[in-house]
């Protein structure tokens, strides 16, 4: 057998040995999120110490929004997710928070204080943007009721309309 022989059993060998280690060890691909599949769950904790859990969510619709103190569209956007997490304040099927991206928790925290902004932040300590796979900020996942991924929104939105109280009445309702 001539030396590139040689090498190519050797390189065959390692990739089996590495396929049969991943296969032992339980090592499975992170599951990510996709519209019309089970949202990706996720424990985190938000700027003031409180834990969220989203499996304790079920039965919520959930709006899930990653922004940063620092992007401008963000900026735009916030006064209208503080005017739907108002709106909705009493609803208790409805859940509105965001986690805050590549940020300070600190320099969030500031920002929300200066800018009159109360709905909860989440501090991303588990990688959740790559896990839902964002592009970019600001981003928002709506989750229903039942769990399920039905909507990504990429880039800013006007979150107080009545087509998203709509929407809102209508995944509550199971439709």
């Amino acid at each position: 057998m001539n030396n590139k022989g040689i090498i190519l059993l050797l390189v065959f060998a390692v990739c089996i040995s590495s396929l049969i280690v991943l296969m032992k060890s339980g090592a499975s691909p992170e599951k990510r999120a996709v519209t019309g599949s089970e949202a990706p769950g996720f424990e985190l904790k938000d700027t003031e110490g409180r834990p969220w859990k989203l499996s304790d969510l079920k039965g919520k619709v959930v709006f899930l929004n990653f922004w940063a103190s620092w992007c401008s569209s963000c900026m735009e956007e916030n006064p209208s997710l503080q005017k739907l997490f108002t709106a909705e304040n009493g609803n208790d099927k409805f859940v509105l928070m965001t986690v805050i991206y590549n940020d300070d928790p600190a320099k969030a925290a500031a920002y929300m204080k200066q800018n009159g902004l109360s709905f909860p932040v989440l501090v991303d300590t588990v990688n959740l943007a790559k896990t839902y796979g964002i592009t970019g900020v600001p981003e928002t996942f709506v989750i229903d009721t039942k769990g399920t991924l039905v909507r990504k929104v990429i880039g800013p939105m006007q979150w107080d309309t009545p087509d998203v109280h709509d929407l809102i009445t209508k995944l509550i309702a199971g439709k």
